[in-house]
C-alpha cells in the first residue's frame, strides 16, 4: 500500500468509531443526493469509499429488492462501523480500494461517492477506474453534505484555487477521465456533481 493509501486508512481508522455521531444530521442530504441519481428498481450501484455506509439505506430504497447495492471502502474499521449500524443489510460491503475494484467492466449503472474526491491518491486514474465499472451512459455522483466554503470553514482553512472540487478543476478532470459533468451544485448545505460516462 502506498503512503497516500496508508494515510487515508490511518485517518479514517482513528475516526471510525464515532464517525456517525459526529455528523448525525446528514441523512436527508444523502437521500436527496441519491434521488438526484434517478436510480430505478433493479439498478446496480456502488457506494465508492462508503465509510460507515450512510448512503446505503437510501441507495437500497432507490433500487429496491431486485437491485444490487455495493459499498466499497479501504478501511476495515469503517466497514465494521457500517456493520454495527446494520447497514450491511442494505448492501454488500467490500474491503476494496477504488483504484482497483474487484468488479466486472460495465457491471454497474451508477457510482455514488460521498466525500471521495479529496481522498483519491490519483484522481484522474481513480475516476477512470470508476468509469470502467459503469456501463456506457451510466452515472457518477460526487457528493458532500456541505459545500466547499462551509467545509473549509469547519476545518479552519481557506478554499484554494487548486481545490479539485472547484467547477473549473472538476469539469476538466472528469472529462479527461471519460466522464461528462452534467450538474454542478456548490451551496452551503451541499456539494453535488453529476457526470455521465462517455464512450
Amino acid at each position: 500500500m502506498n503512503d497516500e493509501r496508508t494515510r487515508v486508512q490511518e485517518f479514517f481508522t482513528a475516526r471510525a468509531a464515532d464517525w456517525d455521531a459526529r455528523f448525525p444530521d446528514d441523512g436527508p442530504a444523502y437521500r436527496a443526493a441519491v434521488t438526484e441519481l434517478g436510480l430505478r428498481p433493479g439498478s446496480h450501484v456502488l457506494d465508492a469509499g462508503c465509510g460507515t455506509g450512510r448512503a446505503l439505506p437510501a441507495l437500497r430504497e432507490a433500487v429496491g429488492p431486485s437491485g444490487v447495492v455495493l459499498g466499497a471502502d479501504l478501511t476495515p474499521a469503517m466497514l465494521e462501523a457500517a456493520k454495527r449500524a446494520g447497514r450491511d443489510r442494505d448492501g454488500q460491503l467490500l474491503l476494496a480500494d477504488v483504484a482497483h475494484l474487484p468488479l466486472r467492466t460495465g457491471s454497474l449503472d451508477a457510482v455514488f461517492g460521498a466525500g471521495l474526491i479529496a481522498h483519491l491518491p490519483d484522481p484522474a486514474e481513480n475516476l477512470r477506474e470508476l468509469r470502467r465499472v459503469v456501463r456506457p451512459g451510466g452515472l457518477l455522483a460526487l457528493f458532500h453534505p456541505i459545500g466547499r466554503a462551509a467545509l473549509a470553514a469547519r476545518q479552519g482553512r481557506q478554499i484554494t484555487p487548486g481545490d479539485l472540487r472547484a467547477e473549473a478543476n472538476l469539469g476538466p478532470l472528469l472529462a479527461g477521465s471519460g466522464w461528462h459533468m452534467t450538474t454542478y451544485v456548490d451551496e452551503d448545505d451541499r456539494f453535488l456533481a453529476l457526470a455521465v460516462r462517455q464512450d
